[in-house]
């Protein structure tokens, strides 16, 4: 039996959706767009969906717009409103270690010619407050920062930065990248202010290929894909109807459960944070408790290749990540940890560990074994 730690990297579909995305599929396959009775039965999942979710975000029905996952939706944000806003200013604020579907959109937009300020993070991840208020101006049209980190599990403080944000000038977008947060916190973007926020569905039991954005009512962005005009032109493209589906069950469920599931979650992180800490030659680069997300754990392993101790680690069931999966499926030097100021003979020693709230600790107890004994043979083989 295998043990999957890798949930900051993708989640099980649970039983419900697979059973709603099969129904969809095989049963209300019409296209929403058509005018006859299958189209509506189609449509209809697609309401039931955005209401479940405007439900959850206290948001109107009208700001939930579907995409194909979380990348499209952090384009759709940083790009679409760098250029609706661009007669206004010039100037872009992303923190250092946001997504790659963020970073590589805002080297994208220096490439179009907008001033991207990368704002640095203290040595647990945190936006640095001081970097962000010395670098907003009359220039500034755009801020992007990811809610919760997913290499390192930090939490930024959305709501003060959001304050802060249009205290300065209330016409500056503020877009928060909730990927990893989205089903594990409690999300209202109206509290922090937000107008663009994005979620993806495969990082809680929902499908692949599915995701949405919430832009908030009168929010200035102008749209990156076109055609036939579908969700008020703002994303053309015949909905994926098994995938929304899907993701509105999957949202719900993980709100119903939300107070639950956080706790386990957050029982699990310290659970194998002790251990983690008990052992020589390891150290932990996420915090514990409520201080970080209740599901991922950074930790370096001194001496040991992270790529190896993956491997050996899969060797005997254990399934973990070496860093972001989303970025590429080859061994990099992290730019997150990098940005926290990790010991340098650490960053490539570094595994993430992230779990579900079907995770024990039972199997928390067997990696560590592992651990124990996969350890001191894999110190032996290292190049000094």
């Amino acid at each position: 039996m295998s043990i999957y730690f890798d949930n900051a990297a993708t989640t099980k579909v649970s039983d419900k959706v697979a059973n709603i995305v099969e129904k969809v599929m095989k049963d209300d396959f019409g296209n929403p767009s058509s005018l006859h009775m299958a189209g509506f039965d189609a449509e209809k999942y697609i309401k039931e969906a955005k209401s479940e979710i405007a439900k959850i975000l206290k948001a109107d029905d009208k700001e939930i717009f579907f995409t194909s996952g979380g990348t499209e939706s952090n384009n759709l944000a940083l790009i679409g409103a760098a250029d609706a806003n661009k007669r206004a200013g010039n100037k872009v604020l992303v923190s250092a270690i946001e997504h790659p579907s963020v970073k590589t959109t805002a080297k994208h937009l220096e490439d179009l010619g907008f001033d991207v300020i990368y704002l640095p993070v203290d040595e647990d991840g945190v936006v640095k407050m001081d970097a962000l208020k010395d670098a907003m101006d009359d220039d500034t049209i755009l801020v992007s920062v990811m809610h919760v980190n997913n290499e390192i599990g930090s939490i930024q403080p959305i709501d003060e930065i959001g304050e802060y944000i249009k205290s300065v000038n209330p016409k500056v977008v503020y877009h928060v990248d909730a990927i990893q947060s989205f089903g594990k916190l409690d999300v209202k973007p109206k509290n922090a202010k937000i107008d663009l926020l994005s979620v993806s569905g495969h990082k809680i039991h929902g499908p692949k290929g599915i995701g949405f954005i919430y832009i908030k009512n009168g929010t200035k962005i102008n749209p990156i894909i076109f055609g036939g005009g579908q969700q008020e032109a703002m994303r053309s493209g015949t909905e994926n109807v098994p995938g929304i589906a899907g993701l509105g069950v999957a949202a719900k469920d993980a709100y119903e459960n939300l107070e639950e599931n956080t706790k386990k979650l957050t029982e699990l992180k310290d659970y194998l944070i002790d251990k983690l800490d008990a052992m020589d030659g390891v150290q932990v680069n996420s915090k514990k408790g409520t201080d970080g997300a209740p599901h991922i754990v950074s930790a370096s392993f001194k001496d040991v290749g992270s790529e190896v101790l993956l491997h050996a680690l899969e060797d005997k069931g254990i399934f973990v990540s070496a860093g972001s999966a989303c970025s590429s499926n080859k061994p990099a030097i992290s730019y997150v940890l990098q940005a926290i100021n990790l010991d340098e003979d650490l960053l490539k020693s570094t595994i993430r560990f992230s779990f579900n709230a079907d995770n024990t600790k039972e199997e928390i107890d067997e990696t560590v074994e592992a651990l124990n004994e996969l350890l001191p043979i894999l110190k032996k083989y290292v190049r000094k």
